[in-house]
């Protein structure tokens, strides 16, 4: 495969896993508020060929954050026990945002250089028909 190629490669590897990370994250968001909802990430994995690291990287399983979970007490809530306490969510919004935004960079970044790479084999094209 040529450098080019192996480029966009890379680059569409990159936004897609980060693109993964960015729907986890947001579904991380919009459950913050529900009862017993623990936290996903998901780890990145090499692509490996032949033992040797492809460049390219994919989504792992998705990982639920193993912390405890807060104890709320209301005892006016539907699912509090007998002492008034439940379960609530172990979603931090501030590290949320953070990796919202991390992960949107990186995105940006893979984007800037699949379409470098691009614009260089659309430039080599040109070059080799004239």
């Amino acid at each position: 495969m040529s450098d080019l190629m192996k480029t966009l490669s890379v680059s569409a590897s990159g936004m897609q896993a980060q693109g993964q990370r960015l729907r986890h994250v947001a579904e991380n968001i919009a459950n913050s508020d529900t009862p017993g909802y623990r936290r996903k990430t998901i780890p990145f994995e090499q692509e490996m060929s032949f033992g040797h690291g492809t460049g390219r990287v994919t989504p792992g399983r998705v990982e639920l954050d193993p912390r405890d979970l807060p104890r709320i007490h209301d005892p006016s809530h539907p699912m509090a026990d007998a002492t008034g306490y439940y379960n609530g969510s172990n979603v931090d919004l501030v590290v949320e945002l953070a990796d919202s935004r991390e992960a949107q960079r990186s995105y940006e970044a893979n984007l800037k250089m699949f379409d470098q790479a691009r614009q260089m084999s659309a430039s080599l094209l040109e070059l080799l028909k004239h």
